[in-house]
């Protein structure tokens, strides 16, 4: 999105044109064809949703048409990632191109080995240890926890005179790839019923697509996963300057 004259102005493309993903489905294989997709326009050109849509469809309410609607169904179908992995923004990564940014952006450690070895913080393990538990050898083992954000907040012991920057960590580990948005939904109050808009839930992708799939290239150096997506890009967007990739992406990280 561009900001002009303080107004959000969305950079889309006409519903009639050839290239315009119509629906969730071709968002899925569009995804799945390219590797990995931001949700918003950023410093390249075309490597959006936002680019490769109607814009006048946006926060309509109609999920058939609606790519803000339809992010909640990528989640929940599974078939590709959802979470804040881009700049701190939202979008989607292929199964396929999943264990590439595991790999880079947890630089090989899992959640555990990463918090031992102090590459973690401590608000982020009070978050992680809802999903994480060990076996009488040692060994991880992932709970059953489905609680929506605004739930795990409060679990997590974050809010008012408690832990600060609940939004902040959250991001964070999705950064990280230690969580993804696995589905989202709507509160309930004290009778039971829903209200309000619907509500993330994250989990850790070894919940959901398994630790051998999740980790496959840890037995690869994190820089070449990183110089992998790097390049990726960069094939795809051959004009895209190498400082709004590595803004888009992250920094290569350090060994």
């Amino acid at each position: 999105m561009l900001v002009e004259d303080g107004q959000w102005i969305m950079q889309g493309i006409d519903w009639e044109d050839p290239d315009c993903i119509h629906s969730v489905e071709e968002l899925e294989e569009y995804v799945e064809q390219v590797g990995f997709l931001p949700l918003f326009s950023n410093g390249v050109e075309g490597f959006s949703v936002e680019e490769w849509t109607e814009s006048s469809y946006w926060w309509s309410g109609v999920p058939e048409v609606d790519p803000w609607a339809w992010r909640e169904i990528v989640a929940r179908n599974k078939k590709i990632a959802y979470g804040k992995f881009f700049d701190k923004k939202a979008g989607f990564i292929s199964l396929e191109w999943l264990p590439y940014f595991v790999n880079a952006r947890r630089c090989g450690y899992d959640f555990d080995a990463a918090w031992a070895d102090g590459k973690v913080e401590y608000r982020e393990k009070k978050i992680m240890d809802f999903y994480m538990d060990e076996d009488d050898d040692g060994e991880i083992i992932w709970k059953d926890v489905d609680l929506i954000s605004t739930d795990l907040k409060k679990a997590a012991g974050f809010g008012k005179g408690k832990e600060k920057n609940y939004p902040g960590v959250m991001t964070n580990l999705q950064m990280k790839m230690y969580l993804v948005i696995s589905d989202f939904r709507r509160r309930k109050n004290k009778k039971g019923s829903e209200y309000g808009m619907p509500v993330s839930i994250p989990l850790p992708p070894e919940k959901i697509w398994g630790y051998d799939m999740v980790t496959s290239a840890y037995s690869e150096s994190v820089s070449k996963s990183w110089q992998r997506i790097f390049n990726h890009v960069k094939e795809m967007y051959e004009d895209a300057a190498g400082e709004e990739i590595i803004k888009i992406i992250g920094k290569e990280p350090s060994e």
